[in-house]
């Protein structure tokens, strides 16, 4: 199983150092599709080599050539490599297949030589297909930071500058939309920014004057004036970079199980033939002892080990794949089944990373959807996440907006319009309170906004007439999801977040997840998952913002929700689940322990077709044809035996979310609250 991962572990050492000594961007990717196209060319010829034989019957020369040119190809860099070894004085699993190859070679049997070194390379290209995950994750933070800024210059006019040319004391501009050059302090202006790239807060931010900004954050509304504090890579985002760089470093290449033994079992099968060939009877001829070591070297060929790996790797890849979930190392199947605690981010893996419109509160006699009509209509034109939920529930509500007028927006506070005639205000209770409103509306609300709430009030010429209440929402799936890692084994599951820690909480105990701690930054994420391995856990992570890149390196499995997530935590993880189901969790463990289950079964297997293989082959009893075909019937038991596996999980395959019917129009239960998918 090392052939083609020891060349390219290899290439990525020598690259590796070529990147740290030069910080250049190269990549080492270009040998896989040379690798790729060899072993297609190969696996094509050895096939012709069957169909050959199979439709013309005086076709034996053409089949044979075929084959054998296939077989060399695909035999080459098995050779190279196993040979590469002997000069460095390393017995492993490429000598195994080496003297596999050579062994049926030996017996003319060059179909099977090449059969073999194709699920060989196979197995060892699938294990080797693994994303550069620190280099790609730096690239992708890379075109998250600008790359130009405004810098602000001493008559107070406007520069566009490279922002590598950001330097500590500069004044830049950032307008709505914009993403934040370096970290710095607001000196004027207002704005609500979108920092869960940084901190995993699931609402937007409202900042001004004095208030911290991270680099690679997003202002959403307002303009501001930000004095530079950090530039370059001394930004929390550089950070969040480094830290993916040490966690990759600490990963150690996992040891397979049959390489602790397969550095005695060549020269012990060499030892077997030579016993063979020295202790059979005198009254043998010579061709009939060399008959004897044939069978021996042909029915000894480790293929039932070869092939007990890769053929299980391939059908549990098949089965992830089927279900959407995308395996990067497939290593990680093997250690899946080890994994003992699972640690989730909350905002976008746990919860939908969405605002959404979570209570209407209609005060007097308005009603729901009179206030859902006049708030949404006034946010119309206005780009805040507040303003797209209040639309996306007016639209599944079926509730007509009306056009505003005079609109106006005030950053980070509210917006004021004319609907169907009257002045209507949307926003903080304060900047209600400035505004003119009557203050006494906020004894009315019976939510607490340290557990995530995000509140709006709504006032129509000048008197408040009800307010809204939005949060981030837990997946549906969430619940099930953590109860069947329990159900699995699975002793530790616990939720880290850099929200507050009240909306932790909250979002755990609606989830049923016993342990979880909020305000935790990236470097944060880092030693809370180096804790727990300390403790002498196997540590799943689960994630998927710019924040959660580093503590999915750092665990031994990092797991990230594909369609949601970040293209950095993906490529920094080593599985991502493009569908976001959580409910793939779960069956990720199963799958890893039935995997394990057909890995030992195969590889038992072989050691029982093995042995009593050779015993008949030494005592004579089967010559090298039979021992030949003995050989494929002992692959084919271990192919069909590791097929079983691509069936797994077909009770998930059309799983979807119970449908919830929308809230009926104009109306709203008890408590101004909306339908039950709405409500908390």
């Amino acid at each position: 199983m090392q052939v083609t991962s020891l060349l390219s572990r290899r290439e990525h050492e020598h690259k590796a150092h070529e990147h740290d000594a030069s910080c250049g961007c190269g990549h080492d990717h270009e040998h896989a599709p040379v690798r790729l196209k060899q072993t297609l060319f190969g696996i094509v010829l050895v096939i012709n080599a069957f169909i050959v034989d199979w439709l013309f019957d005086q076709g034996d020369m053409v089949a044979d050539a075929s084959a054998m040119i296939g077989a060399i190809v695909l035999g080459y860099p098995i050779m190279v490599t196993a040979l590469k070894d002997l000069r460095r004085g390393h017995l492993s699993i490429n000598e195994l297949v080496a003297i596999a190859v050579l062994a049926a070679f030996a017996s003319g049997d060059y179909k099977t030589a090449g059969v073999v070194a194709f699920f060989m390379l196979l197995g060892e290209i699938i294990e080797t297909r693994t994303a550069e995950g620190a280099r790609a994750s730096i690239e992708s933070l890379i075109r998250l930071t600008p790359t130009r800024a405004r810098r602000i210059k001493p008559d107070n006019t406007e520069e566009e500058v490279p922002a590598s040319q950001l330097a500590v004391g500069d004044v830049i501009r950032i307008r709505p939309g914009d993403n934040v050059a370096a970290d710095g302090v607001i000196v004027s202006g207002y704005g609500s920014f979108n920092q869960a790239t940084i901190t995993g807060e699931s609402l937007p931010v409202d900042k001004k004057a004095g208030d911290e900004v991270f680099a690679g954050t997003q202002n959403l509304t307002g303009v501001l004036e930000v004095r530079v504090s950090r530039a370059g890579t001394d930004t929390t985002l550089g950070r969040v970079r480094e830290l993916i760089l040490a966690a990759e470093k600490t990963k150690l290449p996992i040891m397979k199980i049959v390489d602790q033994y397969m550095g005695f079992y060549t020269p012990l099968v060499l030892v077997i033939g030579a016993l063979v060939w020295a202790f059979a009877p005198d009254t043998l001829e010579l061709e009939q002892r060399l008959s004897r070591v044939i069978s021996v070297l042909v029915v000894s060929c480790p293929c039932a080990f070869i092939l007990a790996t890769p053929t299980a790797m391939v059908a549990a890849l098949s089965a992830a794949a089927r279900l959407g979930i995308l395996i990067k190392n497939v290593a990680d199947i093997e250690l899946a089944a080890k994994i003992n605690a699972f640690i989730f981010d909350k905002t976008g893996t746990l919860t939908t990373g969405e605002l959404a419109v979570s209570r209407l509160a209609p005060l007097g006699n308005t009603k729901p959807a009179e206030l859902l009509l006049l708030a949404a209509s006034a946010e119309k034109y206005s780009n805040h996440p507040t303003a797209k939920a209040l639309a996306q529930l007016a639209e599944e509500a079926s509730v007509p907006l009306s056009e505003p007028s005079d609109f106006s927006e005030t950053a980070g506070r509210g917006v004021q319009a004319r609907v169907q005639g009257a002045r209507i205000l949307v926003g903080r209770a304060q900047w209600l309170k400035d505004q003119g409103v009557d203050s006494d509306f906020e004894k009315s609300v019976d939510l607490n906004e340290t557990e995530g709430w995000s509140l709006i009030f709504v006032a129509r010429d000048n008197k408040c007439i009800g307010w809204i209440g939005l949060q981030d929402k837990t997946r549906a799936e969430a619940k099930e999801a953590l109860a069947g890692l329990k159900e699995n084994g699975v002793r530790r599951v616990a939720m880290i977040s850099g929200d507050r820690q009240p909306v932790a909480t909250r979002v755990a105990r609606e989830i049923g997840c016993e342990e979880a701690v909020g305000e935790c930054l990236p470097q944060d994420k880092v030693d809370f998952v180096h804790r727990v391995k300390g403790k002498g856990y196997r540590v799943a992570v689960v994630g998927d913002g710019v924040n959660d890149a580093p503590a999915l390196a750092a665990g031994d499995i990092g797991i990230a929700m594909g369609a949601a997530g970040s293209e950095v935590a993906i490529h920094s993880a080593t599985i991502a689940l493009m569908n976001n189901d959580l409910r793939r969790l779960p069956f990720l463990v199963k799958l890893s322990r039935s995997t394990r289950s057909v890995i030992n079964q195969n590889f038992l297997f072989g050691v029982f077709f093995i042995i009593g293989g050779l015993t008949l082959a030494a005592f004579g009893k089967i010559n090298p044809i039979v021992a030949a075909i003995l050989h494929n019937a002992g692959s084919l038991i271990v192919i069909f035996n590791s097929a079983r596996l691509v069936r797994k999980g077909e009770e998930l395959e059309h799983y979807q979310p119970e449908p919830v019917p929308p809230p009926s129009r104009g109306s709203a239960p008890a408590g101004g609250q909306l339908a039950p998918r709405m409500a908390v």
